[in-house]
């Protein structure tokens, strides 16, 4: 059955299947696509389905153009009809693993997608979780789910986890140029697995088991969180002392060994960095172990748009203004430069933080032309403003909070009585800093 499922891969005549067609589950999409396979595109948002089948694309990296002429060549398929998972030999779970509202692992869609996939599992088929989470999801969470389909693991399917590690809007490293770690159930499944992505990826890395790969993911961006908040907490320190954080790390960076740069910013956004850490501390708690760095970490830049909105207030002040009474604008709600990805933005908690204090929002972002609901905030209902020299004066302040490059940022100093920098974006400017605040 192994070899059955080997030879249609190696001959690119196996249908894939990839559930959850977002940030990542499309890129995956386009990137098998790209490498000769046929692939059919599952989700339960119709809306989703609906539109990609229309040949559009909402994601701004995967053209509309591609799309449709992959529909026409019949080598792409969307569908929200879940019994159909019957149809492909290999099945990529690509769904959101987000937390609940205590910080902890909220398993609701990779549960859900395996009851689906268990429920029309066949002889044959690879499954593979790209959706990052804890050590040990696979094996405990989606393998007992599994076995209910009455199938054994490793002789009727195969089992495997890939960590996900997409970085939207990075055009030096595209799905197929980043490295695919690979950890299976069992021999067959890893083997399997393996041959899957290296008909696709540049590189695999194949590891001993499931859990080092999901292992592996969480590291990754608890390695990030845990530097960026160091940064952070060294920007509030630098601040109170009048020295620039961003010049303390320019300076650093010229150390040719021992030292790699992080920079601080308004929060953590992203569906990655803000979210996983959390869950290695979950699954520390649960194993009676402390965390307190990862922990710490999370707070420190959990705590940044409070400082930001702190400075805010303060450069208000010093001009004579109640925040209450100002009109503030909001340069950036994407999570991230030129992207369209607004994910757990600290955007949303600055809108809530600025709102709680009476001062009146507006926004320009011109990636995200209306402000989308969100999972954990109260989102004011907005559109973006017009980055006009009108707009800018009749601001009290803006802040950068997303340093996309389309911005002007001589403009908009130029224009805007005051201007919140979170993320150096004007730090090349040599007029106008009696406006520039860093915060």
């Amino acid at each position: 059955m192994a070899n059955s499922l080997s030879q249609l891969i190696g001959t690119r005549n196996a249908l894939v299947g990839i559930v959850g067609l977002g940030y990542v589950g499309l890129p995956l999409m386009k990137a098998f696509v790209e490498s000769g396979f046929r692939v059919v595109g599952f989700d339960v948002d119709q809306t989703k389905i609906d539109v990609l089948n229309e040949g559009r694309s909402y994601i701004g990296h995967i053209e509309s153009e591609w799309v449709s002429r992959c529909l026409e060549a019949e080598e792409i398929q969307f569908t929200g009809d879940m019994n159909r998972l019957s149809e492909v030999n290999a099945i990529l779970i690509c769904v959101p693993t987000p937390l609940n509202k205590h910080r902890d692992p909220d398993l609701q869609f990779v549960r859900s997608t395996a009851q689906q996939i268990s429920a029309n599992l066949v002889r044959g088929q690879l499954v593979v979780l790209e959706s990052t989470t804890y050590p040990g999801t696979t094996r405990d969470v989606v393998l007992p789910i599994l076995s209910q389909s009455g199938l054994k693991v490793g002789d009727d399917y195969y089992l495997a986890y890939s960590p996900e590690r997409e970085d939207p809007g990075n055009l030096d490293f595209s799905t197929q140029r980043i490295p695919k770690v690979i950890g299976g159930s069992d021999t067959e499944s890893l083997q399997l697995a393996d041959e899957l992505y290296s008909a696709v990826v540049e590189e695999t890395v194949v590891v001993s088991s499931c859990e080092v790969a999901e292992a592996c993911k969480i590291l990754e961006n608890t390695y990030r969180s845990v530097n960026i908040a160091m940064v952070n907490e060294l920007k509030t320190l630098f601040d109170r002392l009048e020295i620039d954080i961003w010049e303390v790390i320019e300076a650093a960076k010229s150390k040719p060994f021992g030292f790699q740069a992080f920079y601080p910013g308004p929060g953590l956004g992203g569906h990655c960095i803000p979210i996983d850490p959390f869950y290695l501390s979950w699954l520390a708690r649960e194993n009676g172990f402390a965390t307190r760095f990862i922990e710490l970490a999370g707070e420190v830049n959990a705590g940044m748009p409070e400082y930001v909105v702190k400075r805010t207030e303060e450069a208000l002040s010093q001009r004579g203004k109640a925040l209450s009474d100002c009109e503030i604008g909001i340069l950036g709600v994407a999570y991230k430069r030129d992207i369209e990805d607004p994910r757990e933005s600290p955007a949303f908690r600055l809108f809530e933080l600025l709102c709680e204090k009476g001062a009146g929002l507006s926004y320009n972002d011109p990636h995200v032309p209306q402000l989308p609901e969100m999972r954990h905030y109260d989102v004011p209902d907005l559109t973006s403003q017009e980055l006009t020299e009108a707009y800018l004066a009749s601001r009290d302040c803006v802040i950068i909070v997303t340093d996309h490059s389309a911005y002007d940022y001589r403009f908009i100093v130029q224009h805007a009585p005051l201007v919140v920098d979170t993320r150096n974006a004007t730090g090349q400017l040599d007029e106008g800093l009696h406006k520039i605040v860093k915060a």
